[in-house]
């Protein structure tokens, strides 16, 4: 039995000390990235620059751009300047989990809806 408790204590110890996940995310507050998902099946590839306050969308040939309100160095809210339906009106909060050299994975979901999805943008250089 106390070789259990001090194998038991010796995993424990071990998985406390593991470093946290990076998050260099003042690296991605600014600059040109792309996203793929699936829709409908299909993978769909989203480009969008990133200024200090705006963020610029193309997705199949369409534009559109969205004010950015920085919560923290890793958590903002997207809100499209120019929406065309309802759900276009709904702000998206994002939130930046991991970064590395290139990259960056994140949750989001639009405000209100508490199902939340993730995604990996890769910064285009």
């Amino acid at each position: 039995m106390m070789r259990f408790i001090i194998i038991l204590a010796l995993i424990l110890a071990h998985i406390s000390c593991e470093q946290p996940p990076v998050r260099n995310c003042s690296d991605f507050k600014t600059g040109r990235f792309s996203f793929t998902a699936i829709v409908d099946g299909k993978e769909k590839t989203t480009t969008f620059e990133r200024a200090e306050d705006r963020e610029v969308d193309n997705f199949e040939g369409h534009r559109d751009t969205s004010s950015i309100r920085w919560i923290n160095d890793c958590e903002y809210v997207l809100k499209n300047l120019n929406p065309k339906n309802k759900a276009e009106e709904k702000s998206i909060h994002i939130k930046i989990l991991t970064t590395s050299d290139s990259s960056y994975t994140f949750e989001y979901n639009a405000i209100g809806d508490k199902r939340k999805f993730k995604g990996t943008a890769y910064k285009i250089h």
